[in-house]
């Protein structure tokens, strides 16, 4: 390439090329020019130019292809590398260094979105072929001349690779043919793969239609369409992404080759979206059924005339508005939403607002009170409940409204006032203000502009990035999936782990984005064991429009924080993005250093045991959790375990008890295990750690705080149970385990099954 190759023969490569810029040349090459289409023929002008599947670069002075030993598949493996390449070398915002050069991506798992087995046959044909091809190799190329055609643009890439090779006695004949399998490895294209109808060549069109006919057998049939195009048409069964793709393949192989081969066929990758509580499409209904529940609501909201303000805003902030919640929100009219969707309201600035935030909070009830009142005058069949929330906290939002509509859609009401911001700065600033008053204030900044300013633009982001990539959804409801079920949910916000997941999406390199949930999951699990959090801030682009200059500030802004605070106690992940350039808006205050450390841990131990297990992985293993780690579970009784009211809910009953039974509202927002762990985070958060799964809230899990087991000197107002130290002289005091575990049992009731000690 440094004598020719190019246009006219002019050389590829200059000779005052840099190291870089000749690795960089050579990929370009290698993803722009396709050398089955376009041979190169390189000092052999006697040498006649042939289109084929297998790519040709031939070396004329000495006489050989040099890529002679490349499939078409592997050849469009390399194509795709070189791209994915050169997509990374032209990334100016970020270093691609270690994606480029250091992370390994040829795990199957990681990189393909489905891995299907397929056997040789036994009585595969021994074609004669001057260079000797064994009769694998054939095979594979019928196979993938199959596939292709088949599956079209429904895959992006399709890569055949034969068993790992074994060893075997000299004195037998070698391995079976039924001992030899292959292994075929596909990436899906989402906008197709779903696709339940295949449009084939018009009927006027003979010979391209009887090749159709031919291909597809008693598959293919002649249907009009809508827009009058009579079409040989395939229709498959409705179903789950793997489903249809499963389906496609089998009736391939069954129609192509041998009924054992097709028989015996095995698909990897489908378990891991049945690991969702509901199926995607399934799913996708219903946070769509809510999403027009909520513009009925807006429409509801923006046609009341007698508000006091104008209206400026309604903001969906919840993660079930955003497609993101672990469970799809299920409702209907006997049963309406469980958890409501939480909505923010803002009007048009007015100087009538008080100057203090006390009565700011006093006034945003009477608008709700107002907008109740309106909503139910509009329309009688909508119910409205004003609550009250953070008692205890005056300079945070104290009161929300619950518009309950017939359908069972449950919306949950709160008003911005952008008002509050400059107040608590002024009282911030006020030097006369008490420390206890400024920690507060401080507190209140910090959750103003992560609930009204910061959560608005996120939700925004992460619903249009979820239309943008269909798999966005349930890949992120899989991963905090795994969070929940290793209890680290109530530690690591749910906005946090948005973030992360779209880290994945948006920056997926040394792979283009995901395209399957599993590999969206295993990822992103990658990335977390990798991300060395204490040196590295997260940084996601959602509007790609970050420079080089604004990276450069966010790593700035973390060591300035790692200089205020190097025992990481306030801020330990930094996680940053085109809205929240200070990185702290969703990790404020947690997660702590422990949970920080035990994600990194867990994810560390995901990626090892995927590594190790390969395509025989079950995916249960990467949910399943231990609670011997922990000093203390409490067990939940089966009467409040969310799992036991899936359950009852789904317990068929006669339709006349549906009708006449009356609609409960009251169990609306009502979760009596969160309830019973914030009373215990309360009352002991500087003694004990806990841990919740709220999917399946089967069991609360707790650590003893190190610093409160030290034996200390007796004072007044100790904040937890103490009892003297037995063999001590000077009457040191110790923490009272069995007393606290008492107190919590008697606060449980009989909500509390057993409180296990385990160390």
């Amino acid at each position: 390439m440094l004598k020719g190759g190019g246009p006219k023969g002019h050389s590829v490569l200059s000779p005052g090329y840099s190291s870089y810029q000749t690795f960089k040349a050579i990929v370009q090459f290698l993803s722009t020019v396709d050398l089955a289409s376009n041979p190169l023929i390189y000092e052999a002008s006697d040498i006649p130019a042939s289109k084929s599947d297998i790519p040709v670069f031939y070396d004329g002075p000495r006489g050989q292809n040099l890529l002679y030993k490349m499939t078409p598949w592997s050849y469009a493996v390399l194509r795709d590398e070189a791209k994915t390449s050169l997509d990374m070398l032209n990334d100016a915002t970020f270093d691609q260094f270690e994606s480029t050069f250091i992370l390994r991506a040829s795990q199957p798992l990681q990189r393909f979105d489905c891995i299907l087995h397929v056997p040789i046959p036994a009585n595969a044909p021994e074609q004669p072929n001057c260079d000797h091809v064994f009769d694998t190799a054939i095979f594979a190329q019928r196979l993938f001349d199959v596939l292709r055609e088949g599956l079209s643009d429904r895959v992006k890439l399709i890569d055949i690779k034969s068993s790992n090779p074994f060893s075997w006695s000299i004195k037998s004949s070698g391995p079976s043919a039924s001992e030899k399998s292959l292994m075929v490895c596909f990436v899906f294209d989402p906008a197709n793969i779903d696709r339940l109808v295949d449009h084939g060549p018009a009927a006027e069109k003979k010979k391209k239609a009887a090749k159709f006919q031919e291909f597809w057998g008693e598959k293919a049939e002649l249907r009009r369409f809508r827009d009058g195009s009579i079409l040989e048409s395939l229709v498959w069964r409705p179903g789950s992404t793997y489903s249809i793709f499963q389906d496609i393949v089998s009736y391939l192989v069954s129609r192509h080759f041998e009924t054992e081969v097709s028989q015996s066929l095995t698909f990897v990758g489908e378990n891991f979206e049945n690991a969702l509580p509901s199926s995607i499409t399934a799913a996708s209904k219903h946070f769509d059924a809510l999403k027009q529940a909520f513009n009925i609501f807006e429409k509801d909201i923006r046609n009341l005339d007698n508000l006091p303000l104008q209206l400026r805003q309604l903001s969906p902030i919840d993660p079930q508005l955003r497609y993101t919640s672990i469970n799809p929100p299920v409702f209907n009219a006997p049963k309406p939403l469980n958890t409501p969707a939480d909505v923010l309201i803002q009007f048009e600035g007015s100087g009538r607002w008080p100057d203090d935030i006390a009565a700011i909070q006093r006034t945003k009830i009477a608008f709700l009170l107002k907008i109740a009142s309106l909503l139910q005058d509009a329309d009688d069949s909508i119910t409205t409940r004003v609550g009250i929330e953070n008692e205890d906290q005056k300079l945070l939002n104290c009161g929300f409204l619950d518009v309950i509509y017939e359908s069972g859609a449950v919306f949950r009401l709160r008003i911005h006032n952008d008002r509050e911001q400059t107040l608590l700065e002024r009282l911030i600033k006020d030097k006369s203000t008490d420390p206890r008053t400024r920690e507060d204030a401080v507190f209140a900044q910090s959750t103003y502009k992560r609930t009204f300013i910061q959560l608005p633009l996120l939700s925004q982001s992460v619903s249009t990035h979820c239309t943008r990539f269909p798999l966005l959804s349930p890949t992120i409801r899989l991963v905090k999936m795994w969070f929940d079920r290793h209890m680290l949910s109530e530690h690591v916000s749910e906005e946090l782990i948005e973030l992360i997941v779209a880290h994945t999406f948006l920056q997926p390199y040394p792979w283009r984005a995901p395209s399957s949930v599993m590999t969206g999951l295993l990822r992103t699990l990658m990335f977390i064991s990798r991300w060395d959090w204490r040196l590295v801030p997260l940084i996601v682009d959602f509007t790609g429009t970050m420079t080089s200059k604004d990276v450069s500030s966010i790593n700035t802004r973390l060591e300035a924080w790692r200089k205020i605070d190097p025992g990481m106690n306030r801020t330990v992940l930094f996680a940053a993005s085109n809205h929240d350039m200070t990185g702290t808006a969703f990790t404020d205050r947690g997660p702590s250093k422990v949970v920080a450390a035990r994600m990194t841990a867990l994810a560390v131990s995901a990626s090892k045991l995927i590594k190790e297990k390969g395509i025989e992985l079950d995916q249960r293993s990467l949910f399943a959790t231990s609670t011997n780690d922990y000093d203390i579970v409490i067990h939940i009784s089966s009467k409040f375990t969310e799992s036991q009211k899936k359950k009852e809910a789904s317990k068929p009953k006669f339709k006349n008890l549906e009708v006449q039974s009356e609609v409960n509202l009251d169990i609306i927002g009502y979760d009596p295990v969160r309830i019973y762990l914030s009373e215990l985070q309360n009352l002991y958060a500087s003694s004990i750690v806990f841990f919740r799964s709220a999917h399946s809230g089967s069991v609360i899990a707790g650590l003893w705080n190190p610093q409160a087991l030290a034996s200390r000197l007796f004072r007044v107002s100790m904040a937890y149970a103490t009892k003297v130290v037995n063999d001590s002289e000077k009457g040191d005091i110790e923490i009272d385990k069995e007393a606290i575990l008492t107190e919590i049992a008697r606060l449980g009731g009989d909500m509390v099954a057993r409180i296990e000690v385990n160390r």
